[in-house]
């Protein structure tokens, strides 16, 4: 009986780790899916600039060919 109850004792003390680790885990899945956020908004401007200096290149050269 004292060995089994021994053995319940480490159980509970290897869940308790476990539980902690798992918390530790989502807080580090909480802070990634933050910055991963953060940097798909500050990127989504490069694409759009590059757009607008196409058409923007592409207006001044209709404008230039037109202007002879």
């Amino acid at each position: 009986m004292r060995g089994l109850s021994e053995t319940v004792s480490r159980i509970e003390t290897k869940l308790d780790g476990i539980l902690d680790d798992a918390k530790d885990l989502r807080k580090d899945f909480s802070d990634h899916e933050t910055r991963i956020r953060t940097l798909e908004r500050s990127r989504w401007p490069l694409p759009t600039i590059g757009v607008l200096a196409g058409v923007g290149g592409a207006v001044t050269g209709a404008l230039a060919l037109l202007a002879r």
